[in-house]
């Protein structure tokens, strides 16, 4: 009897745990002129207030960066990790015994991951899809693996993100209709299993995950919306909101934003939406007028890394000359310390001398520049006016300076 009621109340709890750890997305605004909208996600590791900007930390860090300094100085509200690097290195017996990634790169706030489907892609060479799942090489040692909804499934799991990705197949960007159709075909069979089996298994570390399925179908309208209606089927409350995937990867910029204009009055008002890999500023102002809550991308260290600064005024290229003598503060309007604290003069130098702090401060500013970007996206959808103030910034933002 008391090992009975014993179950009771262990059981009793885990209710109130799954009533109370809820991921939850709130509306708080909506742009009277656009689809843009201001929102809240709930997470075990925090709120995220969206629009939102995600850095992008693949094996386990954003390159360059201090957690502190993302936390503080970025003020990034939640970031990324990538399932087919971690899975590869340290691997998941490292992570597991860490308690997952959160405590083993000690960041406290919300992680996304990634389930690896866009390294998939990029592997051509080394990788053969199925509907079985991904078989492919290893890009560091050669040796044979394979992803299965199944299999993945498990490795997020292990991971121990707050949101993860379906197994997804990317399909380019300049696919004929018929490879699109048959890579979609493929991405919703995948998309069944991974989310059958995802409602099956439990998280290991105590608070909730949630999964996003992908909404794939290349620049063909009417795959967008097959894409659309097939995941919808499979909504429940596991379903903490919906990606869009397969864009920014060869198609022309206005495909792009027609995709968005097809995918995003399909989905749900009341889950967030989350445009993968994209892009630059002005990519993200259009992509918020369309009505996309969530971003990451490479852009801002990767070029930060390689002299690209973004800043409200435009782009500057710290290579340049023009900057060898000029001993203003490196970004007047920038938020991050590192704006002014160094002179442009001084970031062109290390720049020229091929001094790794030169990555690092470029790094931080333009993180920062894009979690500002996002932050004042987000106040003018509060206040009303966001789409006059998009339509008049976005030609700042992509002047070369």
């Amino acid at each position: 009897m008391v090992f009975n009621h014993t179950k009771i109340q262990i059981f009793s709890v885990f209710l109130q745990y799954k009533k109370e750890l809820m991921f939850k997305f709130q509306r708080i605004a909506t742009d009277p002129s656009s689809a843009a909208r201001a929102g809240v996600i709930s997470t075990d590791h925090g709120e995220i207030r969206t629009p939102i900007f995600m850095p992008v930390g693949t094996v386990g860090s954003v390159k360059g960066v201090y957690h502190r300094d993302l936390a503080q100085d970025i003020k990034a509200q939640i970031i990324l990790g990538n399932t087919y690097h971690l899975y590869l290195r340290p691997g998941l017996d490292t992570l597991y015994k860490a308690g997952g990634l959160h405590k083993f790169e000690h960041w406290d706030g919300p992680i996304l991951t990634d389930s690896g489907g866009f390294q998939v892609f990029s592997l051509a060479p080394i990788r053969k899809l199925t509907e079985e799942g991904c078989r492919f090489s290893s890009h560091i040692d050669g040796s044979k693996h394979i992803f299965t909804p199944e299999n993945n499934v498990d490795t997020q799991r292990i991971i121990g993100a707050d949101i993860v990705m379906a197994l997804d197949e990317c399909c380019p960007g300049d696919a004929d209709e018929r490879y699109a159709a048959k890579s979609l075909k493929l991405t919703q069979g995948w998309l069944e299993r991974f989310a059958r089996h995802f409602d099956r298994t439990e998280p290991h570390y105590g608070y909730q995950q949630v999964m996003f399925p992908i909404i794939q179908g290349c620049v063909y309208p009417e795959l967008r919306r097959q894409a659309v209606e097939h995941a919808l089927k499979l909504d429940n409350a596991n379903r903490g909101g919906y990606a869009v995937g397969g864009l920014a990867v060869g198609e022309p910029t206005e495909k792009m934003y027609e995709m968005l204009e097809v995918t995003c009055p399909l989905l749900p008002q009341d889950k967030p939406r989350y445009l993968m890999g994209v892009g630059t500023p002005a990519n993200i102002l259009e992509g918020i007028a369309r009505g996309i809550d969530m971003f990451d991308c490479v852009m801002p260290t990767r070029n930060g890394r390689n002299g690209m600064l973004f800043t409200w005024d435009g782009i500057l290229n710290m290579r340049n000359a023009k900057w060898t003598d000029d001993f203003t503060p490196l970004d007047p309007l920038g938020t991050s310390f590192v704006d002014s604290y160094y002179t442009r003069a001084y970031i062109h130098h290390l720049f020229i001398a091929k001094e790794m702090f030169a990555a690092m401060v470029a790094t931080e500013h333009n993180l920062a520049f894009y979690l500002d970007l996002v932050r004042v996206a987000r106040e003018h959808i509060v206040r009303g006016d966001f789409l006059a103030w998009k339509n008049a910034t976005v030609p700042k933002l992509m002047q070369r300076l």
